[in-house]
């Protein structure tokens, strides 16, 4: 039997875990042993009598930095495999996509480093080889939310986790787009009706239609996946028009 897919979090606050994880379809997944959560303190690893963590960054400067030491001894502690990957939850890492989570949930499950204060010491990253990955342009007050974030969006994918395979491959990013719109009853909501063409029973239609929807959508809001998309694919930003012929009429 293979072992269950497994995030190891070091941070230092080891009770926000499991947190929102430990509901819905992660906790459910949770409980039911479909993955493995451990969360570990980094200040453990410290070695003064007041468990200190962090010190004034190196050259000035406002605020304080995880220490290489420490954070290296807590990391070494956690012994993990050496096929799972380190990760690093940072603003200025690698951004977050699809793609890297698919690849995560294929894999054993990533070791992960929350960070706090002004960062963490570079000699650590570099020793260690954490990949450095952010979930957005933005900064918040440490890494917790954001290990939150990659490890439900990784959870999610792992067999037997989501009640209906299509659920993981019909959904924003799946195919470098955002997700088409989605009705349900009643059919008439304060005046505006479900499109026609969903109630259609035609299927083909229908699937055109979402995917007619999805690069609308995906054109308007996000132009920087649009540019990613190939321009010869089909149904760019609504239908593609054939130019006419000047003798057309």
């Amino acid at each position: 039997m293979t072992n269950p897919w497994r995030a190891t979090v070091l941070t230092l606050f080891p009770d926000m875990f499991p947190g929102p994880l430990g509901v819905s379809l992660a906790g459910r997944a949770l409980a039911g042993g479909l993955w493995q959560l451990e969360a570990r303190d980094i200040r453990a690893s410290a070695t003064d009598r007041h468990r200190s963590v962090d010190d004034t960054p190196a050259g000035g400067g406002p605020g304080m930095v995880l220490r290489a030491d420490v954070l290296a001894a807590a990391i070494d502690a956690a012994k993990i495999d050496p096929e799972r990957p380190r990760l690093l939850m940072s603003p200025r890492g690698r951004p977050l996509t699809q793609a890297r989570i698919v690849e995560l949930a294929r894999g054993p499950g990533p070791l992960i480093v929350c960070g706090r204060f002004e960062g963490v010491d570079q000699r650590v990253i570099d020793g260690r080889g954490l990949e450095e990955v952010s979930i957005g342009d933005y900064v918040l007050s440490g890494g917790e939310i954001a290990a939150m974030a990659l490890i439900d969006s990784c959870v999610r994918l792992l067999p037997g986790v989501m009640g209906k395979e299509a659920s993981g491959t019909e959904e924003s990013f799946s195919d470098g787009l955002l997700e088409y719109p989605q009705y349900t009853r009643p059919q008439l909501f304060e005046g505006a009706p479900i499109p026609d063409i969903l109630t259609s029973g035609d299927h083909a239609k229908v699937a055109s239609w979402r995917r007619a929807q999805s690069e609308a959508l995906t054109a308007a809001r996000r132009p920087d996946l649009w540019a990613q998309i190939p321009s010869k694919a089909p149904n760019r930003a609504g239908r593609q028009k054939t130019p006419k012929n000047k003798t057309d009429g």
